[in-house]
């Protein structure tokens, strides 16, 4: 059954990446972007909460909730950062090497292992991202916005393994997320606050081209998807292996990758069609190890 979650948080974490590609583009305040989309999930996760009978039975239930904030505010703004600056398909790879991370700390922090066959699936797919990712003409002269692409890796990794504890400590899931996304709009309408005093004293051709009203609400929208791939993930935690599941949600960037194919037009070249062919493998590896 975790793997259905994990498919799930896949393809809404997937729309979510696609649609920040597409504000990235846009001439629009980000912060005011991103405080829509964790305002929307701060409320439905409030009505989860009270809809459920769910609550808080300590100061770690809560401790977790706004570290898990705080992780999401950063790699959201990394992500939507990076989109904006470099190449979607990029961006999108080196975002994915998230699972990397999280079966490293997973082990040294809770000492989970893999069977044999989970462990050839796990590389395999890390094994497609790799080719795709060294497909790309990157150095430290060309970034291409990898910088942020990476920090977002980081970051959304350390959501995975707070994800994982809140189920640890049996933390209610909507509980958690009241608290991630109160602690995470607070802090992007705090952003949100200080750049558009500094906007006051902008150009014209600098200042966003959205009105407020337009951005916020499209960041609702935005968020609806991100705070059903919370739920999705969280559920999948609760039953499943960390590293195997953010390795599973870590495959929306195959659904980014073939927007950015058919609809931005980029051209995929041999490798990048050998590491998603290689990635489709290790998740079929991996579905035959249960």
């Amino acid at each position: 059954m975790w793997i259905i979650f994990a498919l799930l948080a896949t393809v809404f974490f997937g729309a979510r990446g696609i649609m920040y590609q597409w504000t990235s583009q846009k001439k629009i305040d980000r912060n005011l972007l991103l405080f829509g989309v964790f305002f929307v999930g701060f409320i439905i996760s409030v009505l989860g909460v009270t809809l459920l009978n769910q609550k808080w039975y300590g100061w770690a239930d809560i401790t977790v909730g706004l570290a898990l904030g705080f992780g999401s505010f950063a790699a959201n703004a990394f992500l939507h950062k990076g989109f904006s600056v470099g190449k979607a398909s990029l961006i999108s790879i080196l975002s994915g090497l998230t699972p990397l991370f999280v079966l490293v700390f997973a082990f040294l922090l809770w000492q989970e292992t893999l069977t044999t066959l989970q462990l050839i699936g796990f590389f395999i797919i890390f094994g497609g991202l790799y080719i795709i990712r060294y497909s790309n003409d990157i150095s430290f002269t060309n970034l291409q916005g990898a910088q942020w692409g990476l920090l977002a890796a980081l970051f959304f990794s350390f959501n995975d393994l707070l994800g994982k504890q809140s189920t640890l400590l049996e933390a209610d899931t909507f509980a958690t997320l009241t608290s991630m996304f109160g602690f995470g709009s607070l802090l992007f309408a705090i952003s949100w606050l200080v750049s558009n005093k500094k906007q006051a004293s902008d150009t014209n051709d600098s200042r966003p081209n959205w009105s407020p009203v337009k951005t916020f609400s499209c960041g609702l929208l935005i968020g609806l998807t991100n705070v059903a791939g919370m739920v999705a993930i969280i559920s999948a935690f609760a039953i499943g292996n960390t590293g195997l599941v953010s390795a599973i949600s870590g495959m929306n960037i195959l659904i980014i990758l073939l927007y950015s194919r058919i609809i931005l037009k980029e051209s995929f070249t041999r490798q990048e069609l050998l590491g998603l062919t290689t990635a489709f493998i290790g998740v079929i590896v991996l579905r035959l190890s249960y």
